[in-house]
């Protein structure tokens, strides 16, 4: 059972979208095992995205970032990364497929609506960053052995 890290961004608070996205997640089988709400501090801003800070738009970035709080989730699953990714979509809303969560509801670029980690690697990183351990929870569900 894998886990990855999700964090749903200020324009999904601001659109009022947290429940229609945790909803997509849970439909996929996958299981909320970390949730929290968090207002991000220039510090984890730069250390989460310590690969663009010196691009040209990177102020915007923090900028969005810090604007509104965001939603922090762990979730575990079969092939989660993998799976969270595809139900994500493309960076581009207007690139991201019909179905996705980025296709159905994101705007723009700079507004996606939602993170998602790229590999297993990136994943545990990006999990320490916002969850402690007594953060996680193991449990299990009725649906489970059926999933």
């Amino acid at each position: 059972m894998e886990m990855t890290l999700i964090l749903l961004k200020p324009d999904t608070i601001e659109r009022a979208l947290i429940g229609e996205v945790i909803s997509r997640l849970e439909a996929k089988g996958l299981r909320i095992a970390g949730l929290k709400m968090m207002q991000l501090d220039d510090a984890i801003i730069d250390e989460h995205y310590d690969f663009l800070t010196d691009k040209p738009f990177y102020p915007e970035i923090k900028g969005y970032m810090s604007r509104n709080p965001i939603v922090a989730i762990a979730a575990s699953g079969a092939n989660a990364v993998k799976t969270v990714r595809a139900l994500t979509g493309a960076t581009d809303p207007q690139e991201a497929l019909p179905g996705s969560i980025r296709g159905d509801l994101g705007l723009t670029i700079s507004g996606n609506i939602i993170h998602a980690s790229d590999s297993l690697e990136t994943a545990e990183k990006e999990l320490a960053r916002f969850f402690k351990g007594q953060d996680i929870y193991d449990y299990t569900r009725p649906c489970d052995g059926i999933l």
